[in-house]
């Protein structure tokens, strides 16, 4: 058996990652901001090198654009590579569904009902910020309880990519992500059809594809450090 050592560059470098990544999901941080690295330095006690490497890293997966003589910004996705996001996910989405077992839901149900709990305090609170939070990371419990680790890291790209699209493309203020969908995806689930749930989550992602308005957008300018903080 092959022995991996994570190493204290590697450990930070993720740490930098996840937490721009966090950042950008909750829409801390919009699409078009800036990422100036001493200021994330700053902000997160960082590393400069190992920023630099967290970008990098960022720009891989379309999160992060890094432009000549301007450095990194937050990717703005154009409206096709919306489309083709939300395309991705009702593929990955429906492959996730189908993977969850009547046990695997069993096992979890006190996991389940406490993000259901989570989702309608955010609701009731009308924070948007922490509802975006929260309602994103459903999908992510049901990456989790399908078992199947690809799959979960390749949704969280994509949940972080969708985080950028709603903040250029959303008509409305209001959270896209509804709690009742959530519900009735999780009542297919759980009574045993998983045609249903499909049906549930493919008819809950084309809904809030079909809440933007896909044209170009402009985004406001955003204070880097406050939006890093406390993450």
């Amino acid at each position: 058996m092959v022995s991996v050592t994570v190493t204290a560059k590697q450990l930070e470098v993720t740490r930098i990652v996840d937490v721009l990544s966090r950042a950008i999901a909750q829409q801390r941080l919009r699409p078009g901001t800036r990422l100036v690295e001493a200021q994330i330095v700053d902000t997160l006690q960082a590393n400069r090198n190992h920023v630099q490497v967290a970008l990098q890293r960022l720009a891989m997966q379309h999160i992060v654009t890094i432009e000549t003589n301007r450095g990194a910004i937050v990717s703005q996705p154009t409206a096709q590579e919306a489309r083709d996001v939300f395309g991705a996910r009702r593929a990955i989405e429906r492959a996730v569904v189908e993977a969850i077992t009547p046990e695997a839901l069993a096992a979890n149900a006190q996991v389940i009902a406490e993000q259901m709990d989570a989702e309608r305090q955010a609701s009731a609170s009308g924070d948007r910020r922490e509802t975006v939070r929260v309602r994103s990371e459903f999908h992510l419990m049901l990456a989790d309880l399908c078992g199947n680790r690809l799959l979960r890291e390749i949704l969280g790209n994509l949940i972080v990519r969708s985080s950028l699209i709603v903040s250029l493309y959303q008509r409305l203020d209001t959270p896209s992500c509804r709690c009742d969908d959530h519900q009735a995806i999780l009542d297919a689930l759980q009574s045993g059809s998983s045609e249903s749930a499909i049906h549930a989550m493919l008819h809950h992602l084309v809904d809030l594809e079909g809440q933007l308005d896909l044209h170009e957008q402009s985004a406001p300018e955003v204070n880097l450090r406050e939006a890093l903080a406390d993450l």
